[in-house]
């Protein structure tokens, strides 16, 4: 796949009002009497279904013509659709919810040097709820600067802010579909998530090992992958299959479905996931437990380790959907945690049962980074689980701390 590095043309439709348009309220799964911040997470989901749309169709055209693919300054990975869906989201929760601060991963500073702006404009227009006059350039890297770091300082006073992953796991995005990645989007209030949405646009319900590495058989598939999860704080996790929105056969008020974590409550017969970055090895459970991807043959001795990727946010869909039972992330110090890569996944696991700490058992704090609120600092790192096997693996960490 080309790596783009100058303003060529990527490819994508240059008529700005021409795209066919129409939108579905979703239903959520729970009444506004029981939801304090039903506005909130009714917005917040149809954003992430359009956001999931936007990708998908980016997506599509990977397959047929090259030069979708950008890299940042860092070497990491990014795409058109990663700057899209933050343009989108921002411009939609700007238009319904002006006071709120936007926390986001990315910035126009890319967009900008590369004279990229157009491309997205593209993309976003495509997706927007437009009203008036059309979209602009300015529009877009205006929207995209919303979210990025020099657009709100917070200071030590409580916050009400949305937090906004455009596109957790890239790598993921430009793999297929044997690889995950995840819209996320949350609202904090006071230091709480209080609500978030996830989207996965090629989530597989029936076997997350099963790879589709042909063109045609992805573009055959697609239609029947992606599942939407949202949770409310004191109203539970739920989700929805992506095609479901669309179909206009389907009943929307029942397709959800109430998620759990799983109830395995001992430590070998839990399933793992660890971050795309870390191996076992240099977890502390290592010392405990070996690990192993066979899940025919795990011995008393050994872990089973999902092999997931990409990115942070799809183990924590794992682990609220209960096809996973621990997520274990160890700090490092070459890298920062980075608030947008956890906060939705937190209540996502939160309110399917499960528990989300530090290593040391206390809540993530997620106003740590006071100014910025951007980054997290978790200490030893972040442990996500079903809640049974929690205070067993805090125990092993404690333990291995004190042989070192």
């Amino acid at each position: 796949m080309t790596v783009l590095h100058s303003s060529l043309p990527l490819g994508f439709p240059t008529s700005r009002l021409s795209y066919p348009r129409f939108t579905v309220t979703i239903p959520l799964p729970f009444t506004k009497q029981k939801a304090k911040y039903h506005k909130e997470l009714q917005a917040a989901v149809d954003v992430v279904e359009r956001a999931c749309r936007l990708c998908v169709e980016v997506k599509k055209s990977l397959f047929s013509t090259e030069g979708k693919i950008l890299e940042k300054t860092d070497q990491t990975p990014v795409t058109i659709a990663d700057f899209g869906v933050q343009a989108l989201v921002s411009l939609e929760l700007e238009k319904l919810f002006p006071s709120i601060p936007l926390v986001a991963e990315e910035d126009s500073a890319f967009l900008r040097s590369n004279n990229l702006a157009n491309s997205v404009l593209d993309v976003v227009t495509e997706k927007a709820k437009i009203s008036g006059k059309p979209l602009t350039e300015a529009d877009v890297l205006e929207a995209i600067d919303r979210g990025g770091k020099d657009a709100f300082v917070f200071g030590s006073s409580p916050a009400t802010y949305w937090v906004l992953d455009p596109i957790d796991g890239t790598k993921g995005f430009l793999k297929g579909t044997e690889a995950l990645y995840v819209v996320g989007l949350s609202l904090v209030v006071e230091g709480d998530v209080v609500l978030g949405v996830m989207g996965c646009p090629n989530w597989q319900e029936e076997d997350c090992s099963k790879l589709i590495n042909e063109i045609q058989e992805y573009k055959d598939v697609i239609a029947q992958l992606g599942v939407v999860m949202v949770a409310h704080v004191g109203c539970g996790t739920w989700k929805m299959r992506l095609n479901d929105i669309s179909s206009n056969t389907t009943n929307l008020a029942d397709s959800w479905i109430r998620c759990f974590v799983d109830k395995y409550s001992m430590i070998n017969e839990a399933r793992f996931c660890i971050s795309d970055s870390q191996l076992w090895e240099s977890l502390p459970l290592s010392n405990s437990f070996d690990a192993t991807i066979d899940m025919e043959n795990v011995s008393e001795n050994e872990i089973l380790l999902l092999p997931l990727c990409c990115g942070s946010l799809c183990k924590y869909l794992m682990v609220a959907s209960g096809r996973a039972s621990v997520f274990i992330l160890r700090s490092r110090v070459d890298r920062i945690i980075k608030v947008w890569d956890h906060a939705v996944g937190i209540i996502c696991v939160q309110e399917a049962g499960g528990m989300v700490t530090d290593w040391e058992g206390s809540k993530i704090d997620l106003a740590a980074d006071q100014d910025d609120r951007r980054a997290l600092f978790p200490s030893g790192g972040v442990l996500v689980t079903n809640r049974s096997v929690h205070d067993q693996i805090l125990g092993l960490i404690s333990s291995s701390k004190s042989l070192a």
